[in-house]
């Protein structure tokens, strides 16, 4: 249960799809000068050295960020989310590939504030130093909680500006994963029902994601985004990644139009066989 490490994962095609989006709602949060909270209740280290053992495993950022770095036909979505991860790249050489907090900790200001949460012992520790030799800017305004995010999340809602955006974002080894996301968002829409909720999950030859997502979408009263990119046809034996969905409620007014463009020439770029494809649902106003 407590065996995943995201550093063999880092910079892959599911992350590319999760952190355009996670750019696209942090930038358009930082339009309003009121500030606000980022959330994640599963955070990993915060930023993942591709040139580590653990990363050239199994290479999986050569067929995702690999695929797109350098770049000049990128989509504005696209090319914004690049922007931020050539900021940890100072020589334009892809070395570095930061996960949610560090993405989050370049796109706020001054007054706006991190709260991670990471139940990992290795990991949480990891993070602890990453986020202080980011700087005394990030430490101040960034606390870190070795604990369980779905079950600290609650305690955090709403936060103290009314603003914000909660990552849900955890590994799904364990399947529970699946029910505990709609209960972790059930619980925390009756708390601060006009957050930003941005969830993460793999597409995998199970039924607990369509499961998931059948609840999720059927929840009264939401207004909800729904995005999905698939790299690859499913595997003859059933297991693997053949690609992932980010599921957004309350979505920024933006993020539809900027998805729009930017799916097809991600599946295009990413896409390893026939199977590869992309979709994009909405729901409310």
């Amino acid at each position: 249960m407590f065996s995943y490490r995201h550093a063999f994962h880092a910079g892959n095609h599911a992350d590319v799809l999760k952190h355009v989006v996670l750019v696209q709602m942090l930038r358009h949060l930082a339009l309003k000068e009121t500030p606000f909270w980022v959330i994640d209740t599963q955070a990993g280290a915060g930023i993942y050295s591709l040139d580590s053992e653990w990363a050239n495993k199994r290479s999986e950022f050569a067929t995702g960020i690999g695929r797109i770095w350098g770049r000049e036909d990128a989509p504005a979505a696209v090319a914004d989310y690049l922007a931020v991860v050539a900021a940890f790249n100072a020589d334009s050489t892809l070395r570095a590939y930061p996960g949610s907090p560090f993405i989050a900790l370049q796109l706020m200001r001054d007054a706006d504030r991190l709260r991670l949460f990471e139940l990992h012992a290795n990991e949480s520790l990891a993070l602890a130093k990453n986020i202080g030799e980011f700087g005394r800017s990030a430490t101040r305004r960034t606390l870190i909680d070795a604990a369980d995010g779905f079950v600290g999340l609650q305690a955090l809602l709403p936060p103290p500006p009314r603003r914000g955006l909660v990552l849900i974002d955890p590994s799904y080894e364990d399947k529970r994963d699946y029910a505990r996301v709609v209960t972790a968002l059930r619980a925390a829409l009756a708390r601060f029902a006009t957050g930003c909720y941005a969830i993460w999950y793999p597409q995998v030859q199970r039924r607990d994601p369509d499961e998931m997502l059948r609840k999720l979408t059927r929840m009264p009263d939401t207004r909800w985004l729904h995005a999905t990119l698939t790299v690859c046809r499913p595997s003859q034996d059933g297991l693997g990644l053949h690609g992932s969905g980010m599921f957004v409620v309350n979505p920024p007014w933006t993020l539809r139009e900027a998805l729009r463009e930017a799916l097809p020439w991600l599946c295009n770029l990413l896409g390893q066989d026939s199977g590869a494809a992309w979709t994009l649902d909405y729901h409310g106003d």
